[in-house]
């Protein structure tokens, strides 16, 4: 299963589906469920459309022949597809996959983190060490190459949903996913998973078990890792509100971000829902359940997404907020200019992050490498605060002027307000036109329940905050880099004792 290095063939084996195809695969009879009412077709329903055409738009720079060489490349069969796919054996092919990431990470500005590029880390994990899901071993190796050709949307799910979780899984058997049935040709499973997502735009879904508490003795139903197509009999996806439902009754004006960029989080239940051996990687084994997030690299693969899209998204807002400045007059103020360039050097650090994660990568199983665990780990710790301090850095310079924005595009359209709005709401550099239309977007960004979710999201998509740290310790030790910080303190406690210096290299009092 070796990466080809060969450059793009003029014609590929396969090609990835366009955006319209794309489109017409999600009109499948999946059961999403929004304000009471099951979704008919989620490519033209008001609540899913823009983010599904987002989606699509994803698709077809695939084929655009200007973005092709950064997007693509071959799978091991020489089918075309996105590089996030790929399995990589240097630095510079994991470099490479980051490059296609961050090219369609600029396509939404990094506000869809479950985008296809994210789910394929997992995919590239099954093909990296199909081994270690044994005796399932081919499964996995099947299910890499048919994700990968296809460049097929994936869905995961892995957090049980927050009932009580004081109490095992195996004590609250009616809530969490298990396997109820087990037949000569599969399982049967139930249960539900939180968050789903963007579940509503994919074609599978991977279900696993992750948290802060792993599987013990007695939770063996729970112990399973496998796959199941969105539109499997059974499945039903409960939406949260939809911020591009609200933001489809107004003006793309009022709304930029939330009316295309929803991903729509979902729970997930699974009501009774046949899973075939082939689509088992894990079956009633606890300690391939608990281990195959970190020990199969899972995790590294999907954050080295995550740290080149949240970068993006870095970007987008450092712009905005310069522009935000420069609207209002206050771009040469020295204070402005400090909180500028605090928000600058959060971009160059995950940047940097981004590049360190893959030209110093970790070895991975039979000769592959994967995104440098250190540098995941501390995209992963510093995020979750860094994102509230960008919205609270844009805040304090916008200040009032978020505030006092015009309800809506209308306002433009009144021959009454307009002159009104001309005078009053233009800016430093820009008529009133620009000038709301840019605290608008601004608004979005960080402001409505779009840009609030958002903050929400980054703070926890990668785990449990507090988890998160504690697992940048454990990792600490276990790979000899506690070991290393405790020796240089060593070193310099070695230097010297009640007699002295121990060496010859400095003087002590007495001048020997």
């Amino acid at each position: 299963m070796a990466q080809t290095t060969a450059p793009v063939l003029t014609r590929p084996k396969r090609v990835p589906m366009t955006g319209a195809q794309y489109l017409e695969g999600l009109r499948d009879g999946r059961e999403i469920w929004l304000n009471g009412e099951r979704v008919a077709d989620v490519t033209t329903h008001p609540g899913f459309r823009n983010g599904a055409r987002t989606v699509a738009r994803l698709y077809d720079a695939l084929h655009d022949p200007e973005q092709q060489a950064v997007l693509t490349g071959l799978t091991p069969n020489g089918a075309l597809t996105h590089k996030s796919f790929l399995l990589a054996r240097t630095p510079q092919e994991l470099l490479a996959r980051s490059e296609a990431m961050r090219a369609w990470s600029r396509l939404h500005f990094g506000f869809m983190g479950r985008s296809p590029d994210y789910k394929a880390g997992l995919v590239v994990s099954l093909g990296a060490w199909p081994e270690y899901f044994a005796p399932y071993t081919d499964n996995a190796s099947r299910w890499y190459h048919k994700l990968a050709d296809e460049c097929l949307y994936l869905n995961h799910v892995g957090i049980n949903p927050m009932v009580d979780r004081s109490k095992a899984l195996h004590e609250q058997k009616e809530i969490f996913v298990r396997a109820v049935e087990e037949r000569d040709d599969g399982i049967v499973v139930s249960g539900a998973k939180m968050v789903g997502t963007a579940a509503a735009f994919t074609h599978y879904n991977f279900i696993f078990n992750y948290g802060a508490v792993p599987l013990s003795d007695g939770d063996t139903d729970h112990a399973l890792v496998f796959i199941i197509p969105t539109n499997a009999p059974g499945v039903k996806l409960i939406s949260r509100p939809s911020y591009e439902f609200a933001a489809s009754r107004a003006h793309p004006f009022d709304y930029p971000l939330s009316s295309r960029f929803d991903e729509n989080d979902a729970t997930m239940i699974l009501d009774r829902v046949f899973v075939p051996w082939e689509n088992i990687f894990v079956f009633r084994d606890i300690p391939k359940t608990n281990g195959f997030f970190p020990q199969a690299q899972v995790l590294q693969n999907l954050l080295l997404q995550g740290a080149t899209r949240f970068a993006t998204k870095l970007e987008f807002l450092t712009g905005l907020f310069l522009r935000v400045a420069e609207s209002n007059g206050t771009i040469g103020f020295r204070g402005v200019q400090e909180k500028l360039g605090e928000a600058i050097a959060y971009v160059h650090t995950f940047n940097a992050l981004v590049r360190d994660a893959c030209l110093s990568p970790d070895p991975a199983a039979n000769g592959y490498v994967s995104p440098s665990h250190r540098s995941m780990w501390a995209y992963r710790v510093q995020a979750p605060s860094v994102y509230p301090r960008f919205r609270e850095l844009i805040e304090l310079v916008a200040a009032g002027g978020l505030i006092q924005i015009p309800s809506s595009a209308k306002d433009f359209a009144s021959p009454e307000l307009r002159p009104f709005l001309d005078q009053y709401y233009k800016g430093a550099n820009m008529d009133a036109e620009q000038r709301v239309k840019l605290s608008k977007l601004v608004w979005d960004a960080i402001g409505t329940e779009f840009g609030g979710r958002h903050e929400l999201y980054e703070r926890n998509y990668a785990g449990n905050v507090e988890n998160l740290k504690v697992e940048t310790l454990l990792a600490a030790q276990a790979d000899g880099d506690r070991a290393a910080l405790e020796q240089l303190v060593q070193s310099c406690l070695d230097a010297y004792d009640l007699k002295g210096w121990t060496g010859t290299t400095w003087v002590g009092p007495t001048g020997s």
